[in-house]
């Protein structure tokens, strides 16, 4: 049975579908593209691409269950096999995955287990080899100055950490329950090197990187590079970890472009 929730933000406007455990938005018809959101970040974050893609594409975007997982549950990998009930459930054969920050590394997994089930994948600014996350604690939490700066880092411009995204952030490291499952998913994150299992990876691959990203920064684009067989790396200047938020029209440009050289996403 599906439930429809409203939702509602400052950057999208739609409508939150249940499917028994799932929570997702869906929007547009054609090859279904499943939109995987990061460790802070929210489907708000991709915004422009729903609006851009679901003209091309069945755009998905799930609310990965950051939050709701037992604790010792809480990595990377569970996951990447919720994703997979959720492909099941939703009657999906096989899916265009694009993936942001902890999404990517959602993605490379996902596609590790299931790559019968991938037809592409794109990463951005993705975990799985190396992040420069938060570390192993939080030790001045409560300070919300240093939670701002902390969120600045993020971007090229640190205008771009709002209050609303200082805010979301400030609260969520704050709330117990919530900042043990970050810091168990960002440890899981560092500890799954997924370097040795690039190659078997055989799909089309788009990188798309903010090249002033400290989190995962360049050479790690260029390690992606390196250990897929079939990827293709654009770089976007003046950009932090979240190209798509960041320069949202030319990210959409260079994954239409690139989706335009593979045939991909091309509706009769």
């Amino acid at each position: 049975m599906c439930v429809v929730w409203p939702f509602k933000s400052e950057e999208m406007d739609t409508n939150i579908i249940e499917l028994g455990e799932y929570k997702y938005v869906e929007e547009g018809t054609g090859e279904p593209l499943i939109v995987l959101h990061g460790l802070f970040g929210a489907m708000s974050n991709f915004s422009h691409v729903r609006e851009h893609f679901s003209k091309r594409f069945r755009v998905i975007i799930p609310i990965l269950p950051i939050y709701e997982l037992p604790l010792r549950q809480t990595n990377a990998s569970t996951i990447a096999e919720h994703i997979k009930g959720f492909v099941d459930a939703m009657n999906l054969d096989k899916v265009h995955l694009l993936g942001n920050s902890l999404g990517g590394h959602v993605g490379l997994i996902f596609t590790k287990n299931h790559i019968e089930r991938v037809s592409s994948l794109t990463l951005t600014a993705s975990s799985g080899l190396y992040e420069n996350a938060f570390g192993n604690s939080f030790p001045r939490r409560e300070d919300k100055e240093y939670i701002r700066n902390k969120v600045a880092v993020t971007f090229f411009d640190p205008l771009m950490a709002t209050d609303e995204l200082v805010e979301e952030c400030f609260e969520a490291v704050n709330n117990r329950n919530k900042v043990l499952r970050i810091l168990s998913i960002a440890k899981s994150a560092i500890r799954h090197n997924m370097e040795k299992d690039l190659p078997a990876m055989t799909i089309p691959v788009c990188l798309i990187w903010g090249r002033n990203d400290i989190v995962t920064p360049p050479d790690v684009a260029e390690s992606f590079l390196a250990g897929f067989p079939d990827a293709n790396l654009y770089w976007i200047d003046k950009c932090g970890h979240a190209p798509m938020m960041e320069h949202p029209e030319e990210f959409n440009k260079i994954l239409s472009d690139w989706y335009d050289s593979r045939s991909i996403g091309v509706q009769s």
